[in-house]
C-alpha cells in the first residue's frame, strides 16, 4: 500500500494526526455522515476537523484514476486552496491523503476545518420567502463573485451550500468541491448553475434578478434561463426519483 500525503504548511502540527487517519479513522472521531463517503468529525489541538473517508472507487475508475485524472481528495484539497485564494468562503483544506494498492487508487481522505455554519438551502423548498428575501439576494451576489472569478461548482446543490446570518448578514460557504470547473461562466451557464436548488419560481424570480443586477446582465434574459434550466433539471429527476418538495414547474 503507497501513501500519498499533502499537508498544508501551516497545520504541520497536524501531521501525527493526519498520517495516522487510515488505522484510525473508523474507531474515533464522532460520525456526522456514512454512505459510500462517510465523515467525521475530530477534536485536535483544540480545532474541529472535518475528515471525509472517500469510497474506494470501482475498478473502472481506479483505472481512470491511476493516469487520467487526480483523484476526489487530493482536488479537494487543491480546490480549497484555490478558493480561498480568490477569497470565496470553504473549509480551510488542512491535508489530504490518496492510497493505492498495486498502482489503483484505494482509500482517500481530505481533512478540512469544521465550519461554524448551521443552515443548508434545503429550507427554501417549500417555505414562505417573507422575511428571507435578503438571504436569497445576497446569495446571488455570492454566487456572482464565484462566476466572476471563474468559478463554477458542478454540483451547486443545496447540501453543498451552507449559510447562518452573522452580525446581522447572511454569510455562505460551499462544500464537497472536488467537481469545479475554473474558466469562464457567462449567462446560460450562470443561469444553469442555479437548477439543482430548491424553492419555487418567487424564490428563483428574487434570484436571477439579484444575479443579473450583479453581472450587468438583463434581468429578463435571465429569469427565462433560471427557470428553463431549473425546469429541465427537475423534470429529469422527477422522472428518475420522487422530488422531496413539492415542485411548480
Amino acid at each position: 500500500m503507497k501513501k500519498k500525503i499533502l499537508i498544508n504548511p501551516k497545520y504541520e502540527h497536524l501531521r501525527s494526526f493526519i498520517t495516522s487517519l487510515p488505522d484510525t479513522f473508523s474507531q474515533n472521531g464522532k460520525v456526522i455522515y456514512q454512505s459510500r463517503n462517510e465523515l467525521r468529525v475530530f477534536e485536535k489541538a483544540g480545532l474541529s476537523l472535518n475528515v471525509k473517508q472517500f469510497g474506494i472507487p470501482l475498478f473502472f475508475n481506479r483505472i481512470i484514476y491511476k493516469g487520467f485524472r487526480p483523484p476526489k481528495a487530493l482536488r479537494a484539497y487543491e480546490y480549497a486552496l484555490k478558493l480561498q485564494h480568490l477569497g470565496i468562503n470553504t473549509p480551510e483544506a488542512i491535508g489530504c491523503i490518496c492510497m493505492s494498492r498495486r498502482g489503483l487508487l484505494d482509500r482517500c481522505y481530505f481533512i478540512s476545518l469544521q465550519v461554524p455554519y448551521t443552515r443548508r438551502f434545503y429550507e427554501f423548498g417549500t417555505a414562505p420567502l417573507e422575511g428571507k428575501e435578503e438571504i436569497i439576494r445576497a446569495f446571488a451576489r455570492y454566487t456572482a463573485r464565484m462566476h466572476e472569478a471563474g468559478v463554477y461548482h458542478k454540483d451547486y446543490s443545496p447540501g453543498n451550500i451552507l449559510f447562518d446570518i452573522r452580525e446581522g448578514k447572511p454569510e455562505f460557504c460551499v462544500v464537497d468541491i472536488n467537481r469545479m470547473k475554473f474558466g469562464p461562466v457567462g449567462i446560460k451557464k450562470g443561469c444553469a448553475n442555479f437548477a439543482r436548488l430548491w424553492g419555487q419560481q418567487p424564490f428563483f424570480r428574487i434570484l436571477a434578478t439579484e444575479y443579473a443586477a450583479a453581472r450587468h446582465f438583463d434581468a429578463e434574459v435571465c429569469i427565462k434561463w433560471v427557470l428553463h434550466y431549473r425546469q429541465k433539471f427537475w423534470k429529469a429527476y422527477s422522472q428518475r426519483h420522487p422530488p422531496e418538495f413539492q415542485l411548480d414547474l
